[in-house]
C-alpha cells in the first residue's frame, strides 16, 4: 500500500513540475492562454465590416468542414502504381526506339502500342485520384 502510495506520489510530482515547466518557459499558464483563444469577439463593438468578414469566414469554414467530410481517399498502393505505370510505358517506348527487336521481338511497331496502352493506363488513373 505504501509502495503505490509513493509510486502515485512521484507521478503527481513528475506532472506538476512539466506543467510548472511549461509556466516558468512561457511565462503564462497555459489554462489563461486557452482561455484566450477561445474567447469570442464582443460583436456589438465591432465594425459592420468585421462583422461582415467573420461572418462569410465562419460560412467558408463550415463549407471547407463539409466538403472535407464528404473526401474519399485512396489506397497507399495507387499512387505509386499509376507513377510506374507511367515510367515503364515510357522506357518501353524508349527501348523500342534504341533497338526496335526488343522488348518483344517479332512484334515490330506493336511494341508502341503496348508502350502508350501502359502510359494511357497510367494517367487515366490519375484521373481517379482523389
Amino acid at each position: 500500500m505504501a509502495d503505490e502510495e509513493l509510486h502515485t506520489t512521484a507521478a503527481d510530482d513528475a506532472a506538476k513540475k512539466s506543467d510548472t515547466s511549461n509556466e516558468n518557459t512561457y511565462g503564462v499558464p497555459m489554462d489563461e492562454v486557452e482561455a484566450v483563444l477561445n474567447a469570442t469577439a464582443d460583436k456589438a463593438a465591432l465594425s459592420p465590416q468585421i462583422q461582415q468578414m467573420m461572418q462569410r469566414q465562419a460560412e467558408n469554414r463550415r463549407r471547407v468542414e463539409e466538403s472535407i467530410k464528404g473526401t474519399k481517399a485512396n489506397a497507399a498502393w495507387f499512387v505509386p502504381l499509376f507513377c510506374t505505370l507511367m515510367v515503364v510505358g515510357l522506357i518501353w517506348a524508349v527501348v523500342y526506339y534504341l533497338n526496335p527487336v526488343l522488348p518483344i521481338p517479332g512484334i515490330g511497331a506493336w511494341n508502341l502500342v503496348i508502350a502508350l496502352v501502359i502510359v494511357m493506363t497510367g494517367f487515366i488513373m490519375t484521373m481517379w485520384w482523389r
